[in-house]
């Protein structure tokens, strides 16, 4: 084979899989995440379903909490897989999968704009994006990757619904949807508008200039019949989610996040949450812009991709804030920027595909040289970011006091331990009223503060340390009889409150307080237990959702692939352009 003809040729999704396999198994192997920000607290939700799957409140954190609040299909799969691999491994190979229906998600999400060639080029890309990368070994957030990786693989059965009116599409693509929302409710939400949107454009575009056999009136009454079945099947798959947060809103002080700050005025943010995110993508962002102008097929893709980019930008830009209101402050912008990287790779695809049949072998160096460097940056970032912790705690001992001699009929707090805090929740079965998932709090003495967990007071300031005290004076009421410390910052706090040091641990590194006329812990009462019919719906519907789509992948394979024809040089668009 000549290289002309080497590189004329789309590159199989196998031989795509088997390259996110060989770079992202290994560092999944190694368990690379455990060590980011979420990870502890996936498997801490994890645990749970473990070991009480059809009882979703949970006792361990916030003197009580629901954890139908957070959709929960990826930790009811690392539940299910920790049974053989344990909690950690399990939590490795659910990110796994996911990592690895997302190119496989981004190939068929590509072809609904670009040929087959440039979709494979998308597809590979994408495993080396650096706001993949990002996500998964600093920041640990499976159930955005999971639930993304979803949702791309459920849109091209949307497009083919839509033109080709197949009732396979309709069947397959409701299912794949729903898994999506199963496993995160905010993508869900957002992509309707930033993902599906510009799929329906597209889909009457190409149904008012004949490029597919549907009409435009069939295409948005075919999208309308999806929607509102899509629309039903969340509402009841999450139905105890829904209920939730209407008898229980979020009623949070704004808790900061650097994803929030102008970008402009920092630059360990900007570094942080744009240049390593993007990586050298950051220089294909011209020809994003001019060859999604010019084609008219790509203006709809190249419009949610610039809105989901200027999100990603947080407070550098007032878009945000004027258009989610008081939403700005609770959600966090980094998963923005992972969208808008995904929907640029198609067009990312154009770009190579018009690098190898101009340059050849040399496009092929240069090429892998971006895709190795990038994620390269974001791999060597883990090491020198300064938001990432020099040293964690070492929680073996705490766990093991907690465990012993009845101390877990007491409820304590952690300072000074980060994520870690969720490592020890996982392991004892002694409470808190610490937690980290803000918004399943309704402890007013956590909420009336703009801070969010007490194991990082320190980092909020005036309102985080107000939220401790207050937490500290109510010590009594909660059961609250033990603070472990691994930061000599709280001590003097801890000594004024007439708090007492008892033991320490790891060479004095941390060290144990106890209050004396603390009484045992009672359960807290709360009108936010859910019912038992709820457990039932909420340990029955998301994975069941998920296992019928998995079968429906294999009982009802698609015919062919997606009537689209992109693959044109660059001086050959006249065809399409306006």
């Amino acid at each position: 084979m000549n290289t002309a003809e080497r590189y004329s040729r789309p590159i199989p999704l196998l031989a795509i899989v088997l390259v996110a396999l060989a770079v992202h198994g290994p560092l999944l192997l190694m368990q690379l995440p455990a060590g980011s920000f979420d990870t502890n607290f996936h498997i801490f939700f994890a645990s749970h379903y473990a070991h009480h799957w059809f009882n979703p409140w949970n006792e361990k954190w916030f003197a009580g909490f629901s954890q139908t609040t957070y959709p929960p299909l990826t930790h009811q799969w690392i539940a299910i897989f920790s049974n053989v691999v344990g909690l950690k491994m399990a939590y490795m190979l659910v990110q796994l999968i996911a990592m690895l229906l997302l190119p496989v998600g981004v190939y068929r999400f590509a072809k609904i704009w670009v040929g087959e060639r440039a979709a494979s080029y998308a597809a590979v890309g994408s495993v080396f994006l650096g706001a993949l990368a990002f996500l998964a070994y600093q920041a640990g957030q499976l159930a955005t990757i999971a639930s993304v990786a979803l949702y791309l693989n459920a849109l091209p059965y949307f497009y083919e619904w839509m033109t080709e009116a197949q009732g396979r599409s309709l069947v397959k693509g409701v299912a794949v949807g729903l898994a999506a929302a199963a496993a995160h409710h905010v993508t869900l939400i957002f992509g309707v508008v930033l993902f599906a949107g510009p799929v329906l454009w597209l889909a009457w575009l190409d149904a008012r200039e004949e490029r597919v056999a549907a009409s435009e009136r069939g295409v948005i009454a075919r999208a309308a019949i999806f929607g509102v079945i899509v629309a039903l099947g969340v509402g009841a798959v999450l139905l105890p989610y829904w209920i939730s947060i209407v008898q229980h809103p979020i009623h949070q002080m704004p808790i900061p996040h650097d994803s929030r700050a102008n970008f402009l005025l920092n630059s360990i943010t900007a570094i942080n949450y744009f240049v390593i995110p993007y990586g050298v993508l950051i220089l294909a962002l011209p020809f994003i812009l001019m060859r999604g102008c010019a084609n008219r097929r790509l203006r709809p893709l190249l419009l949610g991709f610039w809105v989901t980019f200027i999100f990603g930008l947080g407070g550098t830009t007032p878009l945000p804030r004027w258009l989610l209101g008081r939403a700005y402050e609770i959600l966090t912008f980094e998963r923005f920027t992972f969208w808008a990287t995904l929907m640029a790779m198609p067009i990312v695809g154009l770009l190579a595909m018009e690098l190898l049949d101009r340059f050849r072998d040399k496009a092929a160096v240069g090429l892998a040289l971006a895709a190795v460097s990038t994620l390269g940056l974001a791999l060597a970032w883990l090491t020198v970011n300064p938001y990432r912790p020099a040293r964690t705690p070492d929680v073996k001992p705490v766990i093991a006091f907690l465990n012993r001699d009845g101390h877990d009929s007491y409820r304590y707090i952690t300072l000074g331990f980060g994520s870690e805090l969720a490592k020890v929740s996982t392991y004892t079965d002694a409470g808190s009223v610490d937690g980290d998932y803000n918004s399943a709090r309704l402890l007013p003495e956590m909420t009336s503060y703009g801070s969010a967990q007490l194991t990082n007071s320190k980092f909020y300031g005036s309102a985080g340390m107000a939220s401790l005290r207050a937490m500290l004076e109510h010590a009594n009421r909660y059961g609250l009889k033990y603070v472990f410390v691994h930061d000599s910052y709280y001590e003097p706090l801890l000594t004024f409150a007439g708090w007492r040091k008892i033991e320490t641990f790891d060479n004095g590194e941390t060290t144990a307080w106890s209050k004396d006329d603390v009484p045992p812990a009672h359960k807290i009462e709360s009108d936010a237990v859910p019912p038992r019919w709820e457990g039932l719906l909420w340990g029955t519907l998301p994975i069941g959702v998920s296992i019928l789509a998995i079968f429906l992948e294999f009982l009802l394979p698609g015919k062919r692939r997606l009537p689209v024809l992109m693959e044109v040089p660059a001086c050959a668009e006249e065809h399409y352009a306006v």
